[in-house]
C-alpha cells in the first residue's frame, strides 16, 4: 500500500479535525507515495525507537507524541531533532503522528476501560457535535466505594505500573474517579467542577497536587508514559485488523526512566 492510502484509512478512523489548535499531527516526514509494507508503532521517537524500526525494515513509523512540535528552521546534525528528521529522510522512512486527536478519539476510551468506570462522561469537552460531546479524558463511578490508598493499588494493577505518587489522604473513601492520559494539569479544575474525588493523570507538580487536595481533588500520578504506553498495543492491534496484508510491530513498552 501506499503512504497515502494509510493515512487515509487512519484519519477516517481517528479524523485530524479532533486535535486540538496548539497541537501537531499526521504525516511530519516523508512522501505520500511511499510503499509501504511494514509498520512500527511507537509512543515517541526516540534515537533507540528510530534505530530499532529502520532496523526491522520499517517503511513508516506511527507514533502518539509528535517529534516536530514548533517550527523548525534548521534541520541539520547539530542538534538531536535534525539528526533524527535526517535518518528519518534518509532512510525514506515515513513518520506520521496522530497525538490529541487519538486521546479524544481513542486515549479517554482506554483510559476509562482501564479504570472499569461506569456511567462515565468526558472530563474536558473540546467538541460537541449533533448529539454528543467528545474530548479529553474521562469521569465515572468505580466499580465499588474504595479508600485512595486502596484505589492507588488498583491504579497499579490497572496499568501494570511499579508505582505511583498520591496526594490525598489515603483514609479517604472515594467512588467517583476522572483520568486523563497524558499530562493532567489543565483538566484539575474540570475534574473539580465534574466532581471527582480523584483524578489520574501524569505530570502533576508539587503546587499543582497540594492545590488540587485543597480543593477537595485527590491525585494519583501514574506518570505520562505510565497512563499512555496502551497507544502501543492498542494501535498495533488496530493497524494488523486495518492493513492484514501490512507487518506492523509495537515497541516494546519500557520507561523512559527508572526510580532509583
Amino acid at each position: 500500500m501506499t503512504c497515502k492510502e494509510i493515512i487515509r484509512v487512519l484519519e477516517a478512523n481517528w479524523p485530524l479535525e479532533y486535535a486540538l489548535e496548539w497541537d501537531n499531527v499526521g504525516l511530519l516526514v516523508g512522501r505520500e507515495e511511499k510503499k509501504v509494507s511494514r509498520i512500527y508503532v511507537t509512543l515517541d521517537v526516540t534515537d533507540d525507537v528510530l534505530a530499532q524500526a529502520q532496523g526491522w525494515g520499517a517503511d513508516m513509523i506511527i507514533s502518539h507524541h509528535p517529534l516536530i512540535f514548533s517550527a523548525v528552521k534548521q534541520i541539520n546534525n547539530s542538534t538531536f531533532l535534525g539528526r533524527r528528521i535526517l535518518k528519518l529522510a534518509a532512510g525514506d522512512t515515513a513518520y506520521y503522528a496522530m497525538h490529541t486527536n487519538f486521546d479524544v478519539m481513542g486515549m479517554a476510551q482506554l483510559n476509562q476501560a482501564s479504570l472499569e468506570l461506569r456511567d462515565a462522561s468526558v472530563l474536558m469537552v473540546t467538541c460537541r457535535e449533533a448529539n454528543r460531546e467528545e474530548g479529553i479524558g474521562r469521569v465515572g463511578l468505580l466499580p465499588e466505594e474504595m479508600t485512595l490508598g486502596r484505589f492507588a493499588e488498583y491504579v497499579k494493577d490497572k496499568l501494570h505500573l511499579p508505582q505511583v505518587l498520591v496526594y490525598g489522604k489515603q483514609d479517604s473513601v472515594i467512588r467517583t474517579a476522572a483520568i486523563s492520559g497524558g499530562s493532567g494539569k489543565s483538566v484539575v479544575k474540570p475534574a473539580v467542577a465534574a466532581g471527582a474525588q480523584v483524578l489520574v493523570t501524569g505530570d502533576i507538580d508539587y503546587h499543582t497536587g497540594i492545590d488540587a487536595v485543597a480543593e477537595g481533588l485527590a491525585v494519583v500520578d501514574a506518570g505520562h508514559y505510565g497512563t499512555e504506553a496502551v497507544f502501543i498495543p492498542y494501535m498495533t492491534e488496530q493497524l494488523q485488523k486495518l492493513f492484514p496484508e501490512l507487518e506492523v510491530r509495537g515497541a516494546d513498552i519500557v520507561p523512559p526512566f527508572a526510580a532509583v
